[in-house]
């Protein structure tokens, strides 16, 4: 077995001690240490967490998805409410062309009176009950003013007459052109007479 000498311990760090007093001497060997340690503490730091990083791009990819699905959803919605809307009126501009036809079927009517003759009476009376049967089934419905208040949003007061009943003061008396409704939708106001 060999024997340590233990002065020799204290020979190696006497060595090192007098390194370091060289370098503390040594002008350019201070300058490296001093720029050694300038670059480690300008070492830029650790990128941020890669875990944390990702879940946050996640959570913005889930936000980003959501947003558009709702978007979608959206826009499914309102085309479906448009398209109902679209076939609910598809025929108003056809149905308003027939109004006058309808118009005048109850002005020869009423021309005709009760002294027509019967057969032709019930031959007008049929045929306009026919156009408005298939009318109605489309949608139409024809408003019922006379007697009622007047109401801007339904009526378009054509002229005011004096009454002698206070009742009808303000009320329709008269109507002139009748109005209709087309799936709950005003398509002609009523043309109507007041009473004042």
């Amino acid at each position: 077995m060999k024997l340590r000498n233990p002065f020799s311990n204290r020979k190696v760090m006497s060595q090192e001690s007098d390194k370091q007093s060289e370098f503390q001497d040594n002008p350019i060997a201070e300058e490296i240490q001093r720029s050694s340690e300038a670059e480690a503490s300008e070492q830029k730091p650790l990128e941020e967490d890669p875990i944390g990083k990702l879940e946050k791009e996640i959570s913005e990819l889930k936000d980003n998805h959501l947003r558009l699905y709702a978007e979608f959803e959206n826009y499914k919605r309102r085309s479906i409410k448009e398209r109902a809307e679209l076939i609910k009126s598809a025929g108003t501009d056809i149905i308003s062309t027939l109004l006058p036809t309808l118009d005048d079927f109850e002005r020869a009517l009423k021309a005709m009176g009760e002294n027509a003759d019967p057969s032709t009476r019930e031959g007008i009376v049929l045929i306009h009950q026919k156009l408005l049967n298939t009318l109605e089934q489309k949608g139409l419905k024809p408003m019922d003013s006379i007697g009622h208040e007047f109401d801007v949003e339904l009526h378009e007061a054509i002229t005011k007459i004096p009454v002698e009943d206070a009742a009808m003061k303000g009320k329709i008396v008269d109507e002139v052109e009748k109005g209709y409704w087309l799936n709950e939708k005003v398509i002609r106001y009523a043309k109507v007479v007041v009473g004042s």
